[in-house]
């Protein structure tokens, strides 16, 4: 899982071509706790292409993410994207394993 702290870090992850996930994670937040714990063990048993951004540690780059997707920020908050295209999002309790299982082709 790529750590996401810079704009230029975001841009070169969502220009792959392909199946990716990004995941805003605060770490402050118990929700985002228990998401980020669903989210790490889909990407370990799957060996999905994911990153993630610290919202709170690089709030330029979630604010951006908010930006170019056109999507209100939330935390935590996961993101399907497909050829740089949001195809899917969801966030806080709904971001579990078998929800991501669900919308990947893993």
């Amino acid at each position: 899982m790529k750590p996401l702290t810079s704009i230029e870090d975001l841009r070169e992850f969502v220009e792959q071509p392909g199946q990716h996930l990004l995941f805003k994670h605060s770490t402050t937040c118990p929700i985002s706790a228990k998401a980020f714990e669903e989210f790490k063990s889909f990407v370990e048993n799957t060996n999905a292409s994911a990153a993630i951004v610290k919202v709170i540690e690089n709030r330029d780059v979630s604010n951006q993410i908010a930006e170019d997707f056109d999507i209100k920020h939330e935390s935590p908050q996961v993101f399907l994207l497909e050829d740089s295209q949001v195809t899917w999002n969801t966030s806080h309790w709904k971001i579990t394993e078998k929800a991501l299982k669900e919308v990947t082709s893993s």
